[in-house]
């Protein structure tokens, strides 16, 4: 199964269009903070494999411990040309947060 998930910052609460399928829902989320790693090229297995051992030494290094469970965002459509790819792995737990990395008010269509 493939989650498709759009963030908007708050201050475009209102603006959201409504659903007209009942198995799209809106929720709040609040203000979170992630810790990730950015490349481009393909998102293959093993490179997620990579790039998740990446980010949990970066995280560690910091002395922060990685809990949650990581998932991948893929920015781009997949017919762009791999080095032209924007892909993040991102650790997802909400309570292991890591200000020295990425912060995101918001991120645009995330495919989990």
């Amino acid at each position: 199964m493939v989650t498709v998930q759009f963030l908007l910052p708050a201050k475009h609460k209102e603006e959201a269009p409504k659903p007209t399928d009942e198995r799209v829902v809106i929720r709040e989320e609040g203000e979170r903070k992630y810790g990730v790693v950015n490349f481009a090229d393909v998102a293959a297995d093993h490179v997620m494999k990579e790039k998740v051992e990446k980010l949990k030494k970066s995280l560690e290094r910091d002395g922060y411990k990685a809990t949650g469970e990581f998932v991948l965002a893929r920015y781009k459509p997949p017919w762009t040309l791999p080095s032209f790819r924007a892909n993040e792995v991102i650790e997802a737990n909400r309570a292991s947060v890591c200000s020295s990395f990425c912060d995101k008010g918001w991120l645009s269509t995330c495919l989990f």
